[in-house]
């Protein structure tokens, strides 16, 4: 890790740190004031349902602050964000600690002077709903504080190894020939969350209303039919389906300049799994490992992780010349 990195994950960590010391110091100036049992989660209309200890308190905040500002540390130091995308990254970890940092303060706030029943649980003790509205707010002041500041750090601008400007292999074909290709992208941890999803649907039948179970219902179908996606390459360019016509991705042929394979890393360089999208590039990340990374005519990348991504990258190169020859 270079000093760069380091400067990104200093600034990125420090807007935790700096929410745990001031809901800390907040508690510990009020404690004397607390009950014992602080309410501390609240049904739709802002009513507590339930409580949780001083302790817990202190240990909840403690972990869920210390927890998200190492993850997003982390992301900062060995991601590959470039450019604007480096300040963004640390604007959102800005964001994310000013929003949680504010409700975090203003649960335990709202518990002070409460009245104690018999087991020193806090009474009539509620969360206003404008209290989310100001967290948003202070969300958005603190992601354009940290794009500002990190403007300290200079950006890590990219190396040319990442993108698509690797060796572009080519398959041999005969004049007139047809080829294609086609491998499925499964990861066993997609179909378990159709499973889970669809799961919660039908138990919501049996214990809500249909309303709230339909959702549910439809988003685990959809999973479940991108669960088993397939990567298509052909003249029709690249193609990621599943079972059902609809989701589906296709990046036209004529809009690819050329195609690798290499190892892609959907945290670090994408932020996470699903399709994503990121400055200078979009992917379908499925798991980690191999993929297919396309330039496009616009300078962006397409990628999508998938075995055999060698030749499925080689065949593409080849239709492109065979393109770019019929023409």
């Amino acid at each position: 890790m270079n000093r760069k990195n380091i400067g990104r994950v200093v600034l990125t960590a420090l807007p935790f740190l700096l929410a745990l010391a001031t809901d800390l110091i907040l508690f510990a100036t009020r404690r004397d004031r607390l009950p014992a049992q602080l309410a501390s989660h609240f049904v739709g209309n802002g009513r507590a349902d339930d409580y949780a200890g001083q302790t817990s308190y202190v240990v909840v905040t403690t972990v869920v602050l210390v927890g998200c500002g190492v993850l997003l540390a982390l992301m900062a130091g060995l991601g590959k964000f470039y450019g604007s995308a480096s300040r963004a990254m640390v604007g959102c970890g800005y964001a994310l600690a000013g929003f949680l940092g504010y409700l975090m303060a203003a649960v335990m706030l709202i518990n002070v002077d409460a009245v104690e029943d018999a087991r020193g649980r806090g009474q009539d003790v509620s969360f206003p709903l404008w209290h989310l509205a100001v967290a948003v707010g202070v969300a958005a002041v603190g992601f354009g504080l940290g794009f500002l500041v990190a403007a300290l750090v200079p950006a890590i601008e990219p190396d040319g190894g990442g993108g698509a400007e690797g060796e572009r292999k080519r398959i041999a074909l005969r004049p007139g020939e047809v080829a294609g290709w086609a491998r499925g992208a499964g990861s066993w941890w997609l179909s378990l969350i159709a499973l889970l999803t669809f799961g919660t649907g039908v138990a919501l039948l049996f214990t809500a209303t249909w309303p709230v179970a339909v959702p549910a219902l439809v988003l685990g179908v959809l999973i479940a039919s991108f669960a088993r996606p397939y990567v298509t390459v052909d003249r029709r360019g690249i193609t990621v389906s599943g079972l059902l016509p609809w989701p589906r991705v296709r990046v036209s042929l004529d809009r690819i300049e050329g195609a690798t394979s290499r190892d892609i890393s959907p945290l670090t360089e994408y932020g996470g799994w699903g399709y994503r999208i990121r400055p200078g590039r979009t992917g379908v990340m499925i798991r980690s490992g191999e993929g297919i990374v396309a330039r496009l005519a616009n300078g962006r990348d397409f990628a999508v992780t998938v075995d055999d991504s060698a030749t499925g990258a080689a065949l593409l190169n080849t239709l492109i010349d065979q393109r770019r020859t019929e023409q």
